[in-house]
């Protein structure tokens, strides 16, 4: 089991088994990489980001406001640790949108069309779960609500979701496909002094 953890500055860092793979994909143009530079261990595997210092406020009057998101896969990889994509995206923007735009698995067995709604809100095959950053999201729309009452409460529809505003910073730790998920991981956030 890996675990998914997060520092006082919003970065993240990945408790995995020794080797770890990462594949990149290519991003649309109004979607900014995840600026990260991964340091490698025995046992861990850390993401750390160029986000600032909760105390450096010039750093972060310098960097557009953006909502980091950490994709967890469903499935895992060869080695058998979590897929974990890091991406970074302005606030206002459609869960959806987000996902797609950055090559990240939004549908699984649904993606053919005809097996999904287009984002309408009617199918709820976009079902994903908010391990952390709620705060960030929109409530729940009517359409949710109707879909979701019997779904664990952090379960949200991809299409009826917005993400912040456009001045919204943060993190927001999604798992994707969460009733095709093939293993089990937690999140824990770490202190400063554990994260160097």
């Amino acid at each position: 089991m890996g675990s998914v953890q997060l520092n006082s500055s919003h970065l993240a860092s990945f408790s995995l088994a020794p080797s770890f793979s990462h594949r990149s994909r290519t991003r649309r143009a109004h979607l900014r990489p995840f600026r990260s530079q991964t340091s490698f261990s025995r046992s861990r595997i850390r993401a750390v980001g160029t986000v600032p210092e909760s105390g450096s406020e010039t750093a972060a009057a310098e960097e557009p406001p953006c909502v980091n998101f950490a994709f967890v896969s469903s499935v895992l990889l060869p080695d058998g640790t979590p897929d974990v994509h890091l991406r970074t995206a302005c606030g206002g923007q459609k869960l959806r949108d987000i996902m797609l735009d950055s090559d990240v698995e939004l549908y699984g067995p649904y993606a053919r069309p005809l097996l999904n709604c287009a984002g309408g809100g009617t199918c709820a095959t976009c079902l994903v779960e908010v391990v952390q950053g709620k705060e960030l999201l929109s409530p729940l729309t009517d359409k949710e609500k109707e879909k979701l009452k019997k779904k664990p409460k952090n379960y949200r529809l991809a299409c009826q979701t917005t993400v912040g505003k456009p001045d919204s910073r943060g993190l927001v730790v999604i798992q994707q496909l969460p009733e095709w998920k093939a293993h089990e991981w937690k999140f824990e956030k770490v202190s400063p002094s554990e994260s160097l």
